[in-house]
């Protein structure tokens, strides 16, 4: 069970304090297995990802695509013996993985929940910031997975655009498309590999049999079902329940060290209590309604939305109960409270541990 939330900046660098709420910040340097920067390292700066065990780190803590808040953009990072694999791509996920020393060259996937901005807008960043030597980034080629298209658009949508609704891999293949004069150029100008040879994108496929679709149920009952898979961890996913969104998935990494679950963006489902059956750590999305009513900023049919898509934080501790977890982190987190108030709320229905995370912040499962 893990035993704490401590920041980037205390891991390693002083005690592990237990359920700390200490924003992570630092400085850029360090790689994973370097030299010691001292015998005493420097409490204000993050110290490397240990090259052993099973780390969280919570990069980004905010929801939805507005800049309104400190907060970064929705990300997460696991870490397993040294090999990195991310959960979602906000706004500010590639500065937050260099201050915390994340070991890009060790990247291995990326999983996308659904295909909103808010968890997708920073991966063009990521794919052209951390490619080749010259900035110690990847070198090898590594999974990006995520949904693949809807197939329509919600009943009643107006396709103000196009009705096409792009998954994963075309998204991806967009992408390389759009930086074209610059991926071909860094080949030939600086000798980096070729960024198509490196970026494998993947949409998820759901099991046969599962019946699912903007016509129908978003996110039927269903097992977990296995994604990924390499000598250090399995990745599996569930859909869970974010309309009008399809799909949408929650993923739980099971690990040597533990487990490590993600509610994606859902309103409270019993697919996520699946995914995070027993798990150490449940990254759950919450949401502070009571912001939101009566402030005439805010339409009813926004706060209709936002009840019907996410999850109060009571509703985070039924999930965190039911699947008997061993700690609750709030993350992706819509409204403003204090977190004695995420927390309190969280602790009526679950008497776990419960962290309010901050951007930055470390989890070591072991």
């Amino acid at each position: 069970m893990t035993a704490g939330g401590p920041t980037r900046r205390s891991f390693l660098g002083g005690s592990l304090a237990v359920g700390a709420a200490v924003a992570g910040g630092g400085v850029l340097g360090g790689v994973l297995g370097g030299a010691a920067r001292a015998s005493t390292p420097d409490p204000d700066e993050p110290q490397p990802i240990p090259a052993t065990g099973t780390v969280l780190v919570t990069l980004g803590t905010a929801a939805g695509p507005a800049v309104r808040s400190p907060r970064r953009g929705i990300a997460s990072a696991v870490v397993v013996d040294g090999h990195l694999y991310l959960v979602d791509c906000g706004l500010g996920v590639v500065r937050q993985a260099v201050e915390a020393l994340l070991p890009m060259s060790e990247l291995r996937a990326v999983l996308l929940t659904h295909m909103h901005s808010d968890h997708t807008a920073e991966l063009p960043g990521l794919l052209l910031f951390n490619w080749g030597a010259p900035v110690d980034g990847f070198t090898r080629p590594f999974r990006v997975l995520g949904p693949g298209g809807a197939g329509a658009l919600p009943e009643g949508a107006e396709a103000v655009v196009t009705p096409a609704t792009p998954g994963t891999e075309d998204t991806v293949a967009a992408l390389l498309a759009a930086y074209a004069y610059d991926v071909n150029i860094r080949v030939y100008d600086e000798a980096r590999p070729p960024l198509p040879d490196l970026v494998v994108a993947e949409d998820i496929a759901l099991p046969a049999g599962v019946g699912a679709g903007p016509r129908g149920p978003l996110a039927p009952p269903m097992a977990p079902f296995l994604v990924y898979e390499d000598e250090r961890v399995r990745i599996l996913a569930a859909l869970v329940d974010h309309p009008p969104v399809y799909p949408s998935y929650g993923f739980r990494f099971e690990t040597p060290h533990g487990v490590v679950a993600f509610s994606g963006d859902t309103a409270e489902h019993a697919n996520v209590v699946e995914l995070a059956r027993g798990a150490d750590v449940l990254v759950h999305e919450a949401v502070y309604l009571d912001f939101y009513r009566g402030n005439p900023d805010y339409p009813d049919e926004f706060i209709d939305h936002l009840a019907e898509s996410h999850t109060e934080p009571e509703g985070t501790g039924r999930v965190a109960a039911a699947a008997g977890v061993g700690h609750l982190v709030l993350s992706h987190l819509a409204g403003v409270a204090t977190d004695e108030q995420w927390a309190g709320a969280a602790r009526t229905t679950f008497d776990g541990p419960v962290t309010v995370a901050r951007d930055g912040q470390v989890f070591p499962i072991s």
